[in-house]
């Protein structure tokens, strides 16, 4: 069965990870809610500031990164669940960048295809 992954690299000030680990948790419920098959968060334990995530997000002293994805059944099933996801009222407080845990500008992000699911 063909899935299909948003994929995300955050960082986040470590004195401002509980807040998002707040937002988080309701955002992967509403995604859930409308659709998602998976939503996963996760923060950096084993990373190697010289190469590998730290470098590429370009974190800084007193930051962590985030690593999440979301999983979806296809891309088209993606589009469907995010557009319900973005104009679900829940959403708006989380999406004003001002209340935002992080800075939105220095997020990479992305859509991928699954070639292996083992």
């Amino acid at each position: 069965m063909a899935r299909y992954v948003d994929g995300f690299v955050i960082p986040v000030s470590k004195k401002k990870l509980a807040a998002y680990r707040r937002i988080a948790q309701k955002a992967g419920k509403i995604w859930r809610e409308h659709g998602a098959l998976a939503y996963v968060e996760t923060v950096g334990d084993d990373l190697k500031p010289r190469w590998g995530f730290p470098k590429m997000a370009k974190s800084r002293s007193g930051e962590t990164i985030v690593f999440s994805w979301i999983v979806y059944k296809s891309k088209a099933d993606r589009n469907r669940v995010n557009a319900k996801v973005m104009n679900d009222p829940r959403m708006q407080p989380m999406m004003d960048p001002k209340a935002m845990p992080f800075d939105m500008k220095r997020m990479a992000m992305g859509g991928f295809e699954v070639i292996v699911e083992a």
